[in-house]
């Protein structure tokens, strides 16, 4: 996946990504301010560039965190997490079910996006769209999320 186009963001338009990623990350204000954003668009994503960083991307016109920039800002909301027994279905790209989700954010809404993380040591392992609420990913069975973007995907790997 090669990027097509890249420009920087002016100030204000960065301003507004930091308060959209407020709704995700609570200290996103002390952590963002001052660095340059940039778009950069592929075949397949657009992408928010922090400091040369692909930290986001944008989907349905709201910025939300790729794998890697979940990994490196550690969000504490829209966050569920899977047992070891999940993991190795999650890394290859499975879609997350209800069975092996042991805690989700119960303000995630059906359709939001998450960042699914492992128990041990809480690393981020991939981002999905929610298809039930945070309340209702521990009880009963079935397909929670469906994976969108997971660590090793051309995402991940993406040269910028």
């Amino acid at each position: 996946m090669k990027i097509r186009a890249r420009h920087q963001l002016r100030k204000s338009q960065s301003k507004d990504m930091i308060r959209k990623i407020g709704e995700l990350l609570t200290d996103a204000q002390t952590t963002l301010t001052n660095k340059k954003f940039e778009i950069a668009i592929t075949d397949e994503y657009e992408l928010l560039l922090v400091d040369s960083e692909p930290l986001f991307f944008i989907m349905d016109g709201e910025p939300f965190f790729t794998v890697k920039g979940a990994l490196k800002l550690k969000p504490d909301r829209r966050v569920v997490t899977v047992d070891a027994g999940a993991i190795p279905f999650v890394v290859k790209g499975a879609d997350v079910m209800k069975p092996g989700i042991v805690s989700a954010d119960p303000g995630i809404a059906e359709g939001d996006f998450v960042i699914v993380t492992e128990e041990t040591h809480g690393k981020a392992l991939a981002v999905g769209r929610a298809l039930v609420p945070g309340d209702q990913m521990t009880k009963g069975s079935g397909k929670a999320i469906r994976t969108v973007h997971i660590v090793g995907d051309k995402l991940w790997n993406i040269q910028v």
